[in-house]
């Protein structure tokens, strides 16, 4: 193996063993191998362009293109032509995965799921710190700069895992700098010849190799003493710097250490949903309350705010320490009919979620533990690694009673709220504001509209609740639910937040648990099938307040039936479900769920909005390969004729200039095999001019000749070499500096093929240079253009495949006919009379 290819192979391990760092940080590896297969192949163009050799500009270009080919097919392929080439589809698409992986590394805690936004993020950030690596290290052959783009790579790692396993990571990344400056280092030396190292300092056979050379050696020993020395400096006791621009970068809810501040990098769905298994229904919740009507009684865990047109999600909130007394909720005035309530929680010991569930709104907890309270949702986050994990918590709530007349009497919302949770993008589809216009028709107040979205989504709108449907996915899917009408409570909910806010009604969704199941000794038991989404409208002096639009699942809130008065208790709808209510009302594991179904929230998984088991494994190994070759296979080919004249061109002048140094005696002083001493480089001894040299001269006219026909001068061989060079000075219309190079090429053409005693002439590759750049100059664009990208000498190509075709058939043909010679009845004996 050359040591440029050596050094291209270090270069991609140094980068994944860099890019190992990273993890820590998501739940799936997958995403490692597809970077490991990718950055493969870029290596391989980066390779292959430097071996024809490419300008280094044009090798780093080739590699971004490939690059981006690669990510496409992997990301984009159905957005783009022929699934391999990008357009503006793919790279809407690219930045729609963008913008979903930032947001959802901001949402999730670590490990996180590994989404495809996330996946792009990180296979397209190790392909890009691989291509800077590779092209520092190998195609400018300058290591030592490369361990920046490393550093960063290793950095980013290192600032979002909280493990304990840092140093493990610096150590693997280290040691991949360090061999690739070791090979670089190596390289450099092969440049110089062979390297001796004296004679053996110890016992041994004469040719016995005693390890590997001093530099070598030595540069061995730097390195593990600076890792080392790397290591052992942050044990020690030195000052540390407080405050100033870092003094909180430890500071947030969650995982991390520090203080919380703010809800950024925890999602309140994760840790449920890694620590149910929705195949077996499991009681996660046991509640004793003092209510006398369970059918209100909802676990609340925390609301989705954020609609971005896609899906609903939890916005990031400030946080502070849970006070003894909750404020009043928002909105609710004096006038309202309320009941104070305390419920007793019990988690089960394999529930870890990061949020508190909790009937809304709350107005006091007693929970231990490091926990923080987020004041606009009314919500309690866990600290630290804090979870709910075997954890029994007391809550004392309100339970509001709004009538019909006080939410119908409710006036507009204040501006500040009102303009908050009504915005909606731009990308939602026309049809969901059409279809709230035309359900509401007639409404003359907020109340009426919302319950007619209600009653349409639960009774009369012909919708069916069904956990195994497939809605669809992107800005699309609200539509698609709203003309096939299928779905569970996650659609039912999303569908009519996002409806209530194109008509003015403030909204967002809530995620939590439906009523459970009276059990015989008075407690309420709370399993995995009561995983509910619901939404949630504001009413002004009522509040944030309940709907229950997903038909057969919860209780129809009192306030939305007609029936209710203000001044008599209605006979409450009963919950749902039971521990044996029958199995086509509750939420199922679903076959037909698809990874981008689970990314959109739209599975039944315990929390139907979880994404976490998105998995973002992408298509098989063998199909990406399959895709890669096929790919490079359509971008190559039309490049080959380029690529084998520049190839054929390097060889010719690269032998002329080998050929007319040894022609100028080229000398070295070699020294004898047994003296000892440092290392000392050799260069071989000068070349005589043999036949090998003759046919590097003539390797030489046959570039310029090529040359000449790729700028418009076919070649006649039946001229000789002097006529020849006239011909191509007379057409080309050369200059007099370019007509001596030509003819001087001639000359030494033949001086090699008819001089008594042939000689070298030195300096011919410079020769057909200058010829080169006359030819370029007296043509237009589009023939310099033609003979760089579709050379015409590059049918050498098919003329030598053929005479290799023909001679093998005749050797072919010599062999068997000997054979046949040899397999005749006494053809052997009768060849020996004959000679004799």
């Amino acid at each position: 193996m050359s040591g440029r290819a050596r050094l291209t192979l270090c270069a991609a391990a140094a980068t994944l063993m860099a890019a190992s760092a990273l993890l820590p940080l998501v739940e799936q590896i997958s995403w490692i191998l597809t970077a490991a297969v990718l950055l493969a192949v870029q290596c391989g163009v980066g390779a292959a362009t430097r071996r024809v050799p490419l300008a280094r500009p044009l090798t780093v270009l080739a590699q971004a293109l490939v690059t981006l080919m690669l990510l496409t097919l992997v990301f984009a392929r159905e957005q783009a032509l022929v699934g391999l080439v990008p357009g503006p589809q793919a790279f809407q698409h690219f930045a729609d995965l963008l913008r979903a992986g930032t947001d959802d590394v901001g949402r999730y805690a670590i490990p996180a799921p590994l989404s495809d936004g996330i996946r792009l993020m990180m296979v397209g950030g190790v392909l890009l710190i691989g291509l800077a690596v590779d092209t520092l290290a190998v195609t400018y052959r300058n290591a030592a700069p490369a361990g920046l783009p490393l550093l960063a790579l290793y950095s980013v790692a290192a600032g979002l895992s909280d493990a304990g396993t840092d140093w493990l990571w610096f150590l693997v990344a280290g040691g991949g700098y360090l061999m690739l400056l070791l090979a670089e280092g190596r390289e450099r030396l092969s440049q110089w010849g062979r390297v001796f190292g004296g004679a053996p300092r110890g016992p041994g056979a004469p040719g016995e190799r005693s390890g590997p050379v001093a530099p070598v050696r030595t540069g061995r020993r730097i390195g593990a003493a600076a890792l080392g020395v790397a290591l052992a400096v942050p044990l020690l006791p030195l000052p540390a710097i407080d405050g100033g621009l870092l003094g909180d970068a430890g500071a947030g809810v969650g995982p991390g250490t520090g203080g919380g501040g703010t809800i950024s990098a925890v999602n309140p769905l994760v840790s449920l949903r890694d620590s149910l298994n929705v195949n077996e229904d499991r009681t996660v919740l046991t509640l004793r309350t003092n209510s006398g009507d369970i059918s209100d009684l909802y676990l609340r865990i925390v609301s989705l705010d954020d609609f971005d047109g896609t899906t609903w999600k939890p916005s990031k909130r400030g946080v502070v320490a849970v006070p003894d007394e909750l404020p009043t909720p928002p909105g609710l005035s004096p006038g309202v009919r309320r009941a104070e309530i305390t419920t007793r929680v019990s988690a089960a010991d394999w529930y870890a979620q990061d949020w508190l569930p909790m009937p809304y709104p709350p107005s006091g907890v007693q929970v231990s533990g490091r926990w923080r309270y987020e004041p606009v949702g009314m919500t309690v986050v866990g600290d630290h690694r804090q979870t709910t994990r075997g954890k029994t918590y007391e809550v004392n709530s309100l339970q509001v009673r709004p009538t019909a007349k006080q939410l119908a009497a409710a006036p507009e919302a204040r501006g500040s709220l009102r303009e908050e949770y009504t915005e909606v993008p731009d990308t939602l589809p026309t049809v969901v504001a059409r279809t709230a216009r035309e359900i509401t028709a007639g409404s003359s107040n907020d109340y009426e509209r919302a319950v007619k979205l209600q009653d349409w989504f639960a009774v009369t709108g012909g919708f069916e609740y069904d956990t195994e449907v497939e809605v669809g996915s992107g800005k699309d899917a609200l539509a698609r639910f709203l003309r096939d009408k299928q779905g569970f409570c996650v659609h039912f909910s999303f569908a009519m937040a996002a409806m209530a806010r194109t008509l003015g009604v403030p909204a967002r969704v809530a995620v939590g648990f439906a009523p459970g199941s009276p059990q015989s000794d008075g407690s309420v038991a709370v399993s995995l099938k009561d995983a509910h989404a619901w939404p949630e409208l504001y009413f002004e002096g009522v509040g944030w307040t309940r709907f229950e639009p997903t038909p057969t699942r919860g209780t129809t809130p009192p306030y939305t039936v007609p029936e209710t008065s203000g001044s008599a208790v209605p006979d409450l709808p009963q919950a749902s479900r039971s521990a044996g209510a029958a199995p086509s009302a509750e939420p199922s594991a679903s076959t037909s769920c698809t990874a981008e179904d689970k990314r959109l929230q739209v599975c039944d998984d315990a929390l139907p909005l979880d994404r976490a088991d998105q998995g973002g494994g992408g298509p098989p190994w063998y199909r990406i390969a399959g895709w890669t070759a096929l790919g490079l296979v359509v971008l190559v080919l039309p490049l080959l004729p380029m690529v084998w004249r520049l190839r054929r061109r390097s060889v010719r002048l690269a032998s002329a200039q080998h050929t007319g140094s040894a022609a100028a005696g080229r000398t070295s002083a070699a020294r004898p095999a047994d003296v000892s001493g440092p290392a000392v480089l050799l260069d071989p001894p000068p070349e005589e001019v043999t036949e090998a040299a003759v046919a590097h001269v003539l390797g030489v006219w046959r570039e310029l000749a090529d040359t000449a026909w790729d700028y418009g001068i076919p070649p006649d061989d039946a001229l000789t070499p002097r006529r020849a060079a006239a011909r191509i000075v007379r057409l080309g219309e050369l200059d007099p500096a370019a007509a001596g190079s030509v003819h001087r090429v001639a000359g030494a053409v033949e001086q090699v093929l008819f001089a008594p005693r042939p000689r070298a002439e030195a300096g011919l590759a410079e020769e057909v240079r200058t010829v080169r750049v006359a030819l370029r100059a007296r043509v237009g664009r589009r023939a310099r253009l033609r003979a760089v990208v579709a050379p015409r000498s590059a049918v050498r190509v098919v003329w030598d495949l053929s005479d290799r075709s023909t001679a093998a058939r005749a050797t072919c043909s010599a062999r068997l006919a000997a054979l046949a010679r040899r397999a005749r009845p006494g053809g052997r004996a009768a060849g020996a009379r004959t000679g004799g």
